[in-house]
């Protein structure tokens, strides 16, 4: 299978690598050319726009930072919509609004394409390790010419439904509940501190009661205050946090928590923690005032 893939962040690149390692004809297109140079060694195509990445190309995967970049790269200049051959398949893998990825499936549709969305749950490391999390959502005969290239990235394909934005709407909602999740250990840890208890003695008997690797990692980052370099940055942390009020407004749900972590994100950005780990601003609860 060709494959080409476009965009070699802190996901992307290890994404392609595990394709490349499994033995697919690999073509890369990154805005920055520097970060495709170590794929590129390992015997990838190097292209120079999206269009030139996806000629030729049976699978188009994209693994870029928001709704903007997903936007340039499919109908900015040189874009990849009319450069995908007829009967091709897209993938997204980045996380986005419900709004684009009903635009992309109705793009590629009329142009001839098959669309499946398929963000993914995991941070670099899990990649590396095989340990990521494929969600999918798309028609049944896509998602079955998809499965093999899937099924490199990570551990399991979880498939949500056929329509494309139901994946992204699983993947805001799970980003959700991390984000709540992060918040919760904040303010567990810091109730815990002024109790004269340490946090990792806190984490020790929560990761008893929960026994959840998620809560276990994550509850190790916010205790050890490990917040650089950054898995995920706190920068796009406030975008998906973003994506989960905007679909709520949407489909006119309250969700006051969700409205909650917004704001706190945001105050940690103004702290200027933009660039750490998305986990840093459940530090805010132990520092509200500095």
């Amino acid at each position: 299978m060709r494959i080409a893939f476009l965009g070699l962040g802190r996901m992307g690149e290890p994404m392609a690598r595990r394709l490349l390692e499994a033995g697919f004809e690999l073509a890369v297109y990154n805005r920055t050319p520097e970060r495709a140079a170590g794929l590129h060694a390992a015997g990838a195509r190097l292209a120079a726009s999206p269009a030139e990445a996806v000629r030729g190309a049976e699978l188009a995967m994209t693994m870029l930072a928001d709704d903007a970049a997903v936007e340039q790269v499919v109908w900015g200049e040189s874009g990849l919509l009319p450069a995908l051959s007829r009967g091709a398949l897209h993938l997204s893998h980045s996380t986005i609004s419900l709004a684009l990825a009903r635009r992309l499936a109705a793009a590629h549709a009329a142009a001839g394409h098959g669309f499946v969305s398929a963000p993914v749950f995991g941070r670099p490391d899990a990649i590396a390790a095989g340990q990521l999390w494929v969600l999918a959502a798309g028609a049944a005969p896509l998602l079955d010419r998809a499965r093999p290239a899937l099924a490199a990235l990570g551990q399991e394909v979880l498939v949500v439904g056929e329509q494309p934005a139901m994946a992204n709407a699983v993947k805001i909602a799970g980003n959700f509940t991390l984000a709540a999740m992060l918040e919760a250990l904040g303010e567990a840890q810091a109730l815990a501190a002024a109790a004269g208890i340490a946090p990792a003695r806190l984490m020790d008997v929560l990761n008893k009661l929960y026994q959840s690797p998620v809560y276990r990692n994550y509850g190790a980052i916010v205790a050890q205050r490990r917040f650089e370099p950054a898995g995920f940055s706190l920068r796009l942390g406030l975008k998906d946090a973003s994506l989960a009020t905007a679909a709520a407004a949407e489909l006119q749900l309250p969700m006051p928590l969700a409205d909650l972590i917004q704001t706190q994100i945001q105050a940690a950005l103004a702290r200027g923690w933009g660039e750490r780990d998305w986990s840093a601003f459940a530090q805010l609860a132990a520092s509200p005032k500095s």
